[in-house]
């Protein structure tokens, strides 16, 4: 099972850049603590407001897990209304 990496992009609704950036920063402190976790970083992209996540993960089944958290679920809840677009990769480590 190959270590994953995850880029997830997500583009605000106008007007709720701030929601969204607390709704995700409280994923932050939980994620880090999930087995298979390597690193869940939270950014901003300053050009255009822009959230990212930078997130490795052990293997593509601890991030399967990490997707069916209570608090990714719940967080996922919330985000309605909040995001605009969303983008996300995954990338194996070759």
């Amino acid at each position: 099972m190959p270590q994953i990496s995850v880029v997830a992009f997500m583009s605000p609704t106008p007007g709720k850049e701030a929601e969204l950036a607390q709704v995700l920063q409280e994923l932050v402190p939980p994620t880090r603590l999930e087995q298979g976790c390597l690193r869940y970083d939270l950014l901003r992209e300053p050009e255009c407001g822009a959230l990212v996540f930078l997130e490795d993960w052990e293997s593509r089944e601890a991030h399967q897990a990490h997707k069916a958290t209570p608090h990714f679920v719940a967080s996922r809840a919330r985000q309605e209304g909040l995001v605009a677009a969303r983008d996300v990769k995954i990338l194996e480590l070759l």
